[in-house]
């Protein structure tokens, strides 16, 4: 693989970065392991899960929780953590940076702990009036914090290379992780405020009820923001590897530099498309955040069209010829590019997770999917689709870089995307077309509507829910050809040369073709500015409605109890 120059970072800073990517592969093949049992659940293949519980909710939780907020945040952290040092040429503090790491970890592992023993089976979304235990909204306040502190790690070495550097662009990856964390930030100080003011005295009898409405209101201001905070990276390896690894050039930088920017004022005043079918809020305001959710598409078009044309840059550089032949002639089966792959699959299935998302963006056909399958259907089209490959292949590349090894079984960690992309549509499609005839979600099928022997049993759902379990096998077995790799990297031997070093780190940086000036997208401030006015113009009369119309509150409910918890 094509590599550009080096950077040593120091031997905490080797350890950190790759406990940060190996624990939280080791609860992503749990998330990932409950992922499957849902399947298994749903098509009436299992009745119970001896890992669990045998809980199909508390199953679904696990996937959620460690899949779509652990893993993401820790790769995130550790990506950063990478990239804004090599590309700045300065080292972090590692004491802030070591900070951060256990704070993550240990919320992680105490809302897993939570989940495990049946005390917070409340999904990702943990929506009130389900309520969980203290000990798990604490969890989730520790790694939010965690993650707020690496951040705030790389902004002194930030400021420090902006004043040794005047007049010089900032490093395309320093803007993309900043975006990704400037949006994480502004985001959950939504959920900060529901769980610090809401849940947790709520959830500690300290307070009897709560507006759900308002909860979930405060959720999906963070909800929908979360999936750029997942997806950005992505972009950010789309961007700065993609092209230097197909053996080319970045088309354009200033088109990255826009798409982040673009993010920053589009990705937060969104969430209450989610909340669609809430009578709480005024028809006008879900209209508005539906204008916002279009808009948001245009940075992904614009990623589209660039880095296409940065691959046919790089394929006619090796000869290709007439308007298609540059998209066959790319490093697909190589493995000493192992890692294209996992961006480019990426890439294809984003295409289809965003037309899904133009769907639920539009009032008129969300109507008819929401709450089906439809909806799982989508979002594993994006979440597991784009974000999970790009996270996957970088996690793989960044523990051979950190443990300065070579990668082991590269023709495993070559095939496994391709085969969890086979697995990721079958399943998908099982799940999108059930949904549309009227399959829920978040329901366990298998024990009803898939049961000839039941009174709900629904034989049009059959065909698509078995379709959604071959899918996910296959997927099971891409992720664990994967694992395989991973693990086999990181238990090989290193070399005894570099075993008590620093870690010499390498990336494939590209060079732009067209590196324009583009002053008006150098500067954070006024985009943040920007952003900060939209959201207050598009959020404050949501919250009004929301406190106007909602005059009672709710006990709690606990998901093994069918009645509310009283006195």
């Amino acid at each position: 693989m094509t590599q550009d120059y080096t950077f040593q970072f120091s031997k905490s800073s080797k350890y950190l970065n790759a406990t940060l990517l190996i624990i939280p592969m080791v609860l992503l093949f749990i998330g990932i392991y409950g992922g499957l049992m849902q399947t298994f659940f749903r098509a009436g293949i299992i009745q119970s899960d001896p890992f669990v519980g045998g809980d199909y909710y508390k199953g679904l939780t696990f996937h959620g929780v460690l899949n779509a907020i652990v893993f993401t945040t820790f790769f995130a952290v550790a990506l950063g953590n990478a990239l804004i040092p090599y590309a700045l040429k300065k080292n972090l503090n590692t004491k802030i940076a070591w900070a951060s790491g256990i704070l993550m970890l240990g919320g992680s592992v105490l809302a897993a702990i939570m989940i495990l023993v049946g005390e917070a089976t409340v999904l990702y979304t943990f929506y009130p009036p389900m309520k969980a235990h203290p000990l798990f909204y604490v969890g989730l306040v520790l790694l939010v914090v965690g993650s707020w502190l690496a951040s705030y790690n790389w902004v002194p070495i930030y400021l420090e290379w902006r004043k040794e550097n005047l007049g010089k662009k900032t490093p395309l990856s320093v803007v993309g992780m900043l975006t990704t964390f400037i949006i994480w930030f502004i985001a959950t100080l939504a959920v900060a405020v529901e769980i610090l003011f809401m849940l947790l005295p709520w959830s500690m009898g300290l307070v009897d009820e709560i507006n759900v409405m308002l909860a979930r209101t405060l959720f999906w201001f963070f909800g929908h923001p979360l999936v750029y905070f997942w997806l950005l990276p992505a972009y950010v390896m789309y961007y700065v590897f993609l092209p230097k690894i197909s053996g080319g050039k970045l088309y354009s930088d200033m088109a990255g530099r826009l798409v982040f920017m673009m993010f920053i004022l589009f990705s937060i005043p969104v969430g209450t498309h989610h909340q669609y079918m809430d009578p709480a809020i005024g028809a006008q305001w879900k209209l508005l955040h539906g204008i916002f959710t279009f808009a948001v598409a245009l940075p992904s078009l614009i990623t589209a069209f660039t880095i296409a044309a940065s691959l046919e840059y790089s394929a006619r550089l090796r000869g290709s010829k007439g308007y298609f032949n540059w998209l066959w002639n790319q490093p697909y089966f190589d493995k000493e590019k192992w890692f294209f792959p996992y961006l480019i699959l990426g890439l294809i299935i984003f295409i289809f997770g965003g037309i899904g998302g133009i769907v639920n963006a539009s009032y008129q056909m969300n109507t008819i999917v929401h709450n089906t399958a439809w909806i799982p259907g989508h979002f594993h089209l994006t979440v597991a689709g784009p974000v999970l490959l790009a996270f996957l292949g970088g996690s793989l590349y960044l523990i051979g870089q950190f443990m300065n090894k070579e990668i082991r079984l590269k023709s495993w960690a070559m095939i496994s995307p391709y085969v969890y992309t086979i697995g990721l549509f079958i399943m998908s499609y099982g799940l999108k077309v059930g949904g549309l005839k009227g399959m829920p979600r978040r329901t366990n099928t298998g024990a009803s509507y898939a049961n000839p022997d039941s009174t709900l049993f629904q034989p049009d759902w059959v065909f698509y829910i078995d379709l959604s379990v071959v899918g996910g096998i296959i997927m099971f077995v891409g992720i664990v050809m994967y694992l395989v790799s991973f693990f086999g990297t990181v238990f090989a031997k290193a070399d005894p040369e570099t075993r008590e070093e620093g870690a010499t780190v390498t990336f494939p940086i590209s060079e732009s073709l067209h590196d324009e000036e583009a002053k008006w997208l150098r500067n954070f401030k006024p985009y943040i500015i920007i952003a900060i006015i939209l959201i207050v113009l598009s959020y404050t009369p949501v919250i009004y409605d929301v406190l106007q119309a909602t005059y009672e509150g709710s006990l709690p409910f606990s998901p093994d109890s069918p009645v509310p918890l009283r006195d």
